[in-house]
């Protein structure tokens, strides 16, 4: 599938915890867990869009959290311009700045 959305997975490529394609909105969701690898911090975001940069389909970069309190430890590494997601409120979402509530950027 992410070869038909533009992306060449490259072995040595340091992917995302999670990739999920969300097909109505043409969005690829990049989610990392937190307690893997931290958070998307600045550099992550960075290595992500490079390795990202062919897709076709819109680039959302998640950080998965377990709780709120784990957050709150991360919450000045945290990019702009990114989502987060707590395990225990999962049917919220917290924005980090940016133009629009969800989705992808230029």
């Amino acid at each position: 599938m992410l070869t038909k959305l533009g992306v060449l997975v490259d072995g040595h490529g340091k992917m995302p915890d999670v990739v999920l394609y969300y097909p109505e909105k043409k969005w690829l969701l990049l989610v990392e867990s937190v307690t893997s690898h931290g958070p998307v911090d600045g550099k992550r975001h960075g290595e992500l869009s490079c390795l990202f940069a062919g897709s076709i389909a819109g680039l959302v970069f998640v950080t998965a959290f377990p709780s709120r309190p784990v957050m709150t430890r991360y919450l000045s590494d945290i990019a702009w311009e990114t989502e987060v997601w707590c395990a225990d409120a999962p049917s919220h979402l917290i924005h980090f700045d940016g133009e629009r509530f969800l989705g992808p950027y230029a």
